[in-house]
């Protein structure tokens, strides 16, 4: 029996009887310049995090005070990674170069899964007689994870059927890797990879970030790039990543367990005479703007407040688009809080706590 059959009791309750709600408010505007146009854009923050509101709405102010952020969708991929079992080594390097050797019909079986899926990429590692199967496809507006997973099901099939000496283990090899920190993912990437910069002026820097930009660049240095070789990151360098892709990611119905890949990325500074350059490279931003999460009422309206409605072409990449430049927003005003000494934690005392409870 499948666990789709039902065979655990759940409990169905009315929404008047049971709903989690999260403190949402507007954030922005936000100045940015994406596909081709400098547009601004406000942002609807979910968070319990109050001091997040905040955070954004100043480097927002930076962005309206500059020419803007620039922020690029480099590349968009959702992937699937399978277990195939050989019967020995030689087994399993013939079935992966009869795999290198069959992209084509592979192609076409992925296509026909979906009205919207396309193979863009596949990888194939091997353990000895374990063959690590990763499949790499574009899902247009959704974020693509039951897509993936149906392509490779099909892909799977085909596989098994071709090479008569390999077997079924598993339809997810972590290969993919999904809703985990991983090298691969970097790498690869898995959902939209976005980057985004700004260049803030000297005196932008001084008179809203109260801090001066030779700070900022060498406290990245000493934080996000040295302190997270020191931890043991992995292909990560950034401040609080996470914190804005959850709070959008909740607001507009996404599956908010990928946050764990949106967590990952390298947040970069450096000089430009005077002025900073500041920029925000996000591998794995998993959005969609379709699928389920994205129909309730609460999503359907703010995907619409942000132009990102299913029906709008490129919806989903312009969503990513909007996360990456409110997480810019959030980094450099963090990473400039934490230059002056206290500011962060009276920031914090005075947004988040009252008199009574310290």
């Amino acid at each position: 029996m499948d666990f789709a059959d039902k065979p655990y009791k759940l409990m169905n309750l009315k929404d008047s009887e049971f709903s989690t709600e999260i403190p949402t408010k507007v954030v922005g505007p936000i100045k940015i310049n994406y596909d081709g146009k400098v547009q601004t854009v406000s942002v609807p923050v979910a968070t319990f995090e109050i001091p997040l509101w905040s955070s954004i709405a100043r480097g927002a102010l930076v962005s309206t005070s500059t020419d803007g952020i620039c922020v690029r969708v480099i590349d968009d991929i959702m992937s699937r990674s399978v277990i195939l079992e050989a019967t020995d080594l030689t087994n399993a390097l013939i079935c992966k170069t009869w795999i290198d050797d069959h992209m084509d019909p592979i192609a076409d079986i992925v296509k026909n899964t979906s009205c919207f899926a396309n193979l863009k990429q596949i990888n194939v590692e091997n353990i000895g007689k374990l063959l690590y199967v990763r499949l790499g496809i574009t899902t247009t507006n959704a974020s693509g994870h039951n897509m993936a997973t149906k392509a490779a099901d099909a892909v799977l099939n085909f596989i098994i059927s071709s090479c008569k000496h390999v077997k079924y283990v598993s339809i997810s090899g972590n290969y993919c890797t999904d809703k985990k920190v991983s090298s691969v993912n970097g790498i690869l990437g898995r959902g939209k990879r976005v980057s985004a910069e700004i260049i803030v002026p000297y005196a932008v820097c001084g008179s809203i970030l109260k801090t001066i930009p030779e700070k900022i660049v060498e406290l990245n240095t000493k934080k996000n790039l040295l302190g997270s070789i020191l931890s043991g990151g992995v292909r990560s360098a950034n401040a609080h990543f996470a914190n804005v892709a959850l709070a959008i990611y909740l607001a507009t119905g996404q599956d908010a367990a990928n946050v764990v890949e949106a967590s990952q990325g390298i947040t970069f500074a450096n000089l430009l005479g005077k002025d900073l350059y500041f920029s925000v490279n996000m591998p794995n931003i998993i959005v969609g703007t379709v699928g389920n999460g994205k129909n309730l009422d609460f999503a359907v309206k703010n995907l619409e407040f942000l132009e990102c409605h299913s029906s709008v072409p490129g919806s989903a990449k312009r969503l990513a688009a909007i996360i990456a430049s409110a997480t810019l927003c959030a980094e450099l005003s963090l990473m400039a809080a934490i230059t002056n000494q206290g500011e962060l934690m009276r920031s914090h005392l005075k947004l988040e706590r009252n008199s009574k409870c310290k």
